[in-house]
This record gives structure tokens, sequence and C-alpha cells, in this order.
């Protein structure tokens, strides 16, 4: 293996260096500064095979010739563009030198630094300039916006994340939104080559295209990652700070619950919904149990224990991750009697309309609602108030919000939502052996539905059912003593 300096030119026919270009130590920074531009390119000296290349636009930069012998027993002569020279530039500490990529500005210090980094490394049989070249496509790659996608979804997937890891079902739909929306047009692109105007254009075809829900979530991921890329010392401006959330959409907060009379309506018009029967038993049942949606769609008949009138939902399917037991009013086992009836060879409670394997898709129930909405709307008279459509998820907040009302006791709502425990008194209701209260408060609250489904007040079905509640507080029966 060879090592050689040379003082031809690259780039074009050298010509005569100005007098007094360089000293016998090499050049100085005074020197630097008094090279002056030419018609053509050319070189001046420093020593150990550093020179600079003078550029008839004026630019300075440090060079290095050398040759390598590579395995083939072939000579090739390469050039190193160490770094380009201004005037005034401070020298860097050793660490900085440490870290410092070859093409920067440097100083004349740093640059006979960095020639002798280069020297040792072709010494050892390595190339500096294609080194140099690999490191600055694997910089450029670095800094692409797909790539700092995938570092971000690798954060939030992370149990080491804390209080930062996403559920498994947000991060999964953030990852469709990539695939889907965003790796096309930006995947390859640089970070700092995104501008807020072209992001504008982009989420308006999206909404265009897609709808105004995709438009919405593709910009907030867009705005997550590239916030993850500043947080991790990338310096680049988040263009998508620019974009206002409300230029794309806005969508009003689902804060929906129905009173005594819309529950009424809703539940009159569903019976003549052209839908599935067994779908309208399944919009009761949730509204009896006060379940979440997925808690529905997944229920398996194993769950369900007929002797004691429970419907047991293991942690795994719960948000809270802990096991929930739901008690079952009467009017709740005479809907369970019914779909098993319908449906004897599925384990879900609820199989999916062709295939009994699979339960019903997780749009199906509120599509059943927006056609039994459609129903009360088609009814009523032009200037009338239309009836404001509803999630399945607006059944547990109308319980919530009903039972409160009625002044139940909150900590036994809670309970009966399993939601997560507010106090100790939250805790003791939400144990199994105090079942006995949220079993009364259940059959109760399918009592208060019946009342005002045949346009009866519930007055006295509430105060009964405290007066069982109370009396449930201080049974044992249930109780393993």
């Amino acid at each position: 293996m060879l090592f050689e300096s040379h003082t031809d030119v690259v780039e074009s026919t050298p010509t005569v260096a100005p007098a007094k270009a360089r000293s016998k130590a090499g050049l100085t920074d005074t020197a630097l500064k008094a090279l002056k531009p030419q018609a053509k390119a050319y070189k001046v000296s420093d020593g150990k095979g550093l020179y600079v290349m003078v550029l008839p636009s004026g630019t300075k930069t440090f060079r290095l010739d050398y040759r390598l012998t590579g395995a083939d027993g072939k000579t090739n002569r390469e050039t190193l563009t160490i770094g380009r020279y201004e005037p005034d530039t401070k020298s860097r500490s050793q660490e900085q030198l440490d870290a410092l990529d070859y093409g920067a500005v440097v100083s004349l210090a740093d640059a006979r630094a960095l020639r002798d980094r280069a020297s040792r490394q072709v010494k050892a049989g390595e190339s500096p300039s294609k080194a140099k070249v690999q490191k600055r496509t694997e910089n450029a790659e670095a800094d692409t916006f797909g790539t700092w996608v995938q570092l971000y979804f690798e954060f939030k997937a992370d149990p080491k994340s804390g209080d930062e890891q996403l559920a498994d079902s947000t991060l999964e739909l953030r990852k469709s939104v990539y695939r889907r929306l965003l790796e096309k047009p930006l995947g390859k692109k640089r970070l700092d080559e995104i501008k807020p105007l072209a992001l504008a254009e982009l989420f308006k075809t999206i909404k265009a295209e897609r709808g105004p829900g995709p438009a919405v979530h593709a910009r907030e991921l867009a705005l997550l990652v590239y916030r993850h890329a500043i947080g991790n010392g990338m310096p680049v401006v988040n263009p998508v700070d620019s974009i206002q959330r409300s230029s794309i959409a806005t969508f009003k907060v689902r804060e929906r619950n129905l009173n005594r009379r819309e529950i009424k309506t809703f539940l009159d018009a569903l019976q003549v919904t052209p839908t599935m029967p067994t779908l309208r038993m399944a919009l009761n049942f949730m509204l009896l149990t006060m379940v979440r949606k997925g808690e529905f769609i997944g229920a398996t008949w194993k769950e369900i224990d007929w002797e004691r009138s429970t419907w047991t939902i293991p942690k795994e399917r719960m948000k809270a991750d802990r096991e929930h037991i739901v008690p079952l009013s009467e009017q709740a086992l005479d809907i369970l009697t019914t779909l098993r009836s319908c449906f004897p060879s599925s384990q879900y409670l609820h199989p999916g309309r062709y295939d009994s394997d699979i339960p019903i898709s997780n749009a199906t129930l509120n599509r059943v609602i927006d056609a039994a909405v459609k129903v009360i709307n088609d009814e009523l008279a032009p200037d009338a108030e239309q009836f404001d459509s509803f999630s399945v998820h607006d059944l547990r907040r109308t319980a919530s919000t009903r039972l409160n009302e009625a002044m139940f006791p909150e900590a036994l709502v809670e309970a009966c939502l399993a939601h997560q425990k507010k106090d100790q008194v939250a805790a003791a209701y939400n144990h199994a052996k105090h079942i006995g209260p949220r079993r009364a408060l259940m059959q109760g609250w399918a009592d208060m539905i019946g009342c005002w489904v045949k346009g009866e007040s519930a007055r006295e079905v509430i105060v009964a059912t405290k007066a069982k509640i109370d009396a449930a507080a201080h049974d044992d029966s249930e109780i393993d003593l």
C-alpha cells in the first residue's frame, strides 16, 4: 500500500501560485487570506500532502491526494476534500474534532488535524473519501421523515417509554395513517425539505380524497414526528406548527347523552329500524349493562355465569386491565337467552353476519344507531329540531348521567361502569364480594329504562332501588365467609 501526495491540479490545469503564498513552515492564515482567485483553479501546498485549492469563484478548499492499493493489486488515486476555508474561523477542541466529519468549514489547524486523521486511515487501508460519501449517504437517510417516523413508532411502542408509550390500538392506527397517507409523499424527504405550504396542500388533498378525519390524523402524526425529532436534537423547524388543525376540519366534542325522553324515542325507533333483530337486542343489552363497545364485541358465552346471573369480562379485554363482573338484570338475561337461541354454534354473544367464528365488526353497532336516528328524523316535521346522532359509547355516558342525576352513590355508579378507582369507597364497591349493591343498581337501571319506554315516571323505581342498595350493602349472603 502506498501513500503519496501530489502537486497537480484535479479540477483544471494548474497555474503558478502567487508568490510568498507559503513559507517553509507551511501556510499561515495571513497567506490564506491573501490568495486571490484566477481564471483557472490553482493550488498551494501546505505540507504533508495537504494543499489549498483556490477556485475561480474564490472558494478555498483544503484537499488531500493519496493512492490506495486495492485487494486486486491495482493502485487507485483518490482526492479527499477535507473542508472549506473561511477567514477568522475558530479552531475546534480535540473533542469537537473527533466528532467532525470531512467537508465542513474548518480553520487551518482543523484542516491539518483532519489531514493527519485521513493519513492514518489510508495507512490502515481505508479510503477516507469513500467513507465520507458513505457517511453523507447515511446522514441523508437519517434525516428523512421516514426514518424519524420509524424511530417515533419504536419509542412509542417501548414499555421503557413509561407514560409516553402508546396503546397498541393507537399505535396501529398511526402506522396505518403513515403507510396509507404520508409514506409515499414524505417518506424519503429530509426533514428540512418539507415546507409548510407543501404540507398544507398535502393535507388538503387528503381531506378531498379521504375525508376530514384522515387529514386531521395525518397532520397530527406529522406534528408528533417532528416534535420527536426536535426533542432528540435535530436542528429543524416544525413545519406543522404553522398549520392549524381547524384549517383542516373542526369536530364537535362528543359529550352526548340521552335524556329519558330521547331514550324512549331512540328505543322506539330502533324497533322499526331495518336491520337484524339481534343487532337491536345488542344495543339494548349494551344500554342495560353499560359496557364499552369492544367489551361486548369480544364477549364469549364462557364468560356468562347463568347460575349467578353475572358476566365476567377478563382483564385482557378491559381498558383498566382488571377483571370486571357485570351483574345481569332480568331484562339483560332475557336478551342473552334470545341471542343464545339465535347463535347456538358460535362462541360469541353476537357473531359476524357471514361467519359465526368471528364477532361483529367494530363499526356495525354505530351504523345501526345512525339508521335508527335517520328513522327518527325522517318522521319529523320539516321545521322540527333534528334528533342529534350519537355513538355506542354515548350509551355509557347516558347511563352514568341519568344514574348520577337520580342521586345514586357516585362510587357505586363508577364501579358499575368499571371506571378507575377514585377513592377507597369506589374500590370497595368494585370488589366482587360487594356485588350486592351493584346488582341492585343494575336491576334498578333496567327498570328505569322500562318505565321511560312506557312513557311513565321512574321515580318509584328509583326510591325502591335505593332501598335495595342499602339492604344489599348489609347482606352477606353473596360473600364467601
